[in-house]
């Protein structure tokens, strides 16, 4: 059994194996884009022997990149999945893998808060917007369902006009599929429905993809846009990420006394933990439930 691992041994064969173990197109993307930049240093570094050492030497690499440890971690889950991969073909010893598979993530310090607009912020980027192109009427409602529903850009991307109906007397988006294939329905207020109609009806779009990518001359190109094209469109108006528009919708939504359970319901959090470290949420000592109980003992 070899204990190197080169592009001749089959990196690209490896590499395919790994990336077909998933369905979702994101996770599929990230663990790529993990597994490019851990086999160019490998081949960039002439490295012939695919080992603990080796391995602990391109964590040292991302490190004094100064990535995120969320980054870094998701880079060495991609070598994790490769090495697997290389035991099951025959091209690595399972001793050495075995000692590969042991070592640890970097340590997350801390809660990321990321960013967000504030409300004079995200108000501003709905009003920059030139209304008078059909491009202008879909970027604005692009923002609107970042802004107005924290949809994910692969979301927004794929959402039809079937998604959107009443319920309850209010607008919502009906059995979206987010993440990990969870099911919810989102509440939309008016103005989000008022941004959709008005490009939807500018675009004569009455069925399918919602939004589509605009040619000079009014013309569609495809049937629908790309998450990337929904992030380019966001990043042109907001400056910040597709990602950074849904923690706004969640950080202006809290402010305004939205209880939490409600945002991770919208959001499509599995777990409420998730939604308080998006929201940077902290214990207040000062205003605590207990003072909210209104009991005495006499």
């Amino acid at each position: 059994m070899s204990n190197e691992l080169t592009v001749q041994t089959g990196f690209e064969q490896i590499k395919q194996l790994v990336l077909g173990g998933f369905s979702s197109k994101e996770t599929i993307i990230a663990y790529e884009k993990g597994l490019d930049s851990f086999l160019g240093w490998y081949q960039a570094q002439g490295k012939r022997i695919l080992n603990k050492a080796t391995v602990q030497e391109y964590r040292a690499m991302l490190e004094g990149k100064g990535l995120s440890s969320a980054t870094i971690n998701l880079r060495l889950c991609a070598v994790r999945r490769l090495v697997v991969e290389a035991i099951d073909n025959g091209l690595l010893d399972p001793v050495l893998g075995e000692g590969i598979l042991r070592i640890k993530g970097v340590k997350r310090q801390g809660v990321k808060t990321g960013n967000w607009l504030d409300k004079k912020q995200a108000q501003a980027v709905l009003r920059s917007i030139d209304l008078n192109t059909l491009k202008g009427l879909r970027d604005r409602a692009i923002l609107a369902f970042g802004l107005g529903a924290g949809l994910r850009r692969s979301e927004i991307a794929n959402l039809r006009v079937e998604n959107i109906q009443m319920r309850e007397s209010r607008w919502v988006i009906l059995d979206l599929i987010g993440k990990g294939g969870r099911i919810r329905t989102v509440p939309i207020e008016a103005w989000t429905k008022e941004a959709l109609d008005a490009w939807t009806e500018k675009a004569d779009i009455t069925e399918g993809f919602i939004f589509r990518s605009v040619r000079k001359g009014g013309r569609f190109i495809g049937e629908r846009m790309s998450s990337q094209a929904v992030q380019d469109v966001i990043v042109k108006y907001a400056e910040v990420s597709a990602h950074d528009l849904r923690r706004t919708y969640a950080k202006l939504a809290h402010v305004g006394g939205c209880p939490v359970e409600q945002i991770q319901l919208s959001l499509g959090h599995e777990s409420i933990k998730t939604t308080e470290d998006y929201l940077g949420v902290r214990q207040d000592l000062a205003s605590a439930p207990c003072d909210y109980l209104g009991l005495k003992l006499q």
